[in-house]
């Protein structure tokens, strides 16, 4: 997509190089390749017999203990040196703290790799949140990381489907929080936002939830952290917009489509953006 039609505010910072190798026509197709684990053992199949509920003791102790250390001490570490990441606009959701108590959707382009622990943090570092991700992950070098974030992998049959939705229901129910990157697959430091798919929003429908739009913009790399990474890569800021409530009184489809498109002009507005080349819902609904 031509960032010629990309039209942003005059303080907008946009990173070096903006169209380099980054699809034209499909806003779905992948750019992150999965890593091979180092001895290339595992090899989970995403149907009714994986662990969307895990209860073994082994998980239970990494996801409530080894994990969120890992996250606190290394990745926001690395969030704050190498990204400089700042969290704005958490100010929003207090006044819904009632609405929220029960838990609730929330939503983030996906631009870099450790997006999911800046939503995180900039939520709430010790809230429980879970998150869709693509499959292969799971079976690739980074496995850990995404499963003990709080991932849950899009199965790849209709009887992992079934056992899929019966795991965000129960979590849900709990009160606790879901995570989408609704534009589905990452490109790293992409200026504009592409069109969403369906799932946060038929989620947030189903459960009669608030979306929380959280949208990851730009700064230019400077001062210390020039010390942490590359110049062509950006530091980052993470934005918490405000819930946005769905309305059953209206059809699934109807309040679906509305929700991607108000959330899709939120976090533009968020970001800056004032034209951007991809519409909220892509062509083929």
């Amino acid at each position: 997509m031509n960032y010629g039609i990309l039209e942003t505010q005059p303080n907008v910072y946009i990173p070096l190089d903006p169209e380099k190798n980054y699809p034209t026509g499909n806003p779905y197709e992948h750019r992150v390749t999965v890593t091979k684990p180092s001895k290339g053992k595992r090899q989970y199949k995403f149907d009714e017999t994986y662990p969307y509920i895990d209860r073994s003791f082994s998980y239970l102790i990494q996801r409530n203990f080894v994990g969120p250390l890992f996250i606190w001490f290394v990745i926001n570490v690395a969030n704050k040196l190498k990204y400089g990441l700042r969290v704005r606009g958490r100010k929003n959701l207090r006044p819904y703290r009632k609405q929220l108590k029960g838990g609730a959707v929330a939503i983030c382009n996906h631009v870099y790799q450790f997006d999911a622990a800046a939503v995180k943090q900039a939520l709430q570092p010790l809230r429980n949140i879970w998150i869709p991700m693509y499959a292969p992950h799971f079976n690739g070098g980074q496995y850990w990381f995404v499963r003990y974030v709080g991932g849950i992998p899009v199965p790849e049959t209709m009887g992992g489907l079934r056992k899929f939705d019966e795991a965000f229901d129960h979590y849900h129910s709990k009160g606790e929080w879901i995570l989408v990157f609704p534009e589905e697959v990452r490109w790293d430091y992409y200026q504009p936002l592409r069109p969403f798919r369906k799932g946060a929003f038929t989620m947030a429908y189903k459960y009669n939830c608030p979306m929380v739009p959280c949208m990851i913009t730009y700064r230019e790399r400077k001062g210390i952290h020039k010390w942490f990474g590359p110049q062509e890569v950006p530091l980052m800021t993470i934005h918490v917009g405000e819930p946005i409530m769905p309305d059953r009184s209206h059809s699934r489809k109807e309040e679906v489509d509305r929700l991607r498109v108000v959330a899709h002009e939120r976090m533009e507005q968020m970001a800056g953006i004032e034209k951007n080349p991809w519409p909220a819902i892509p062509e083929e609904g």
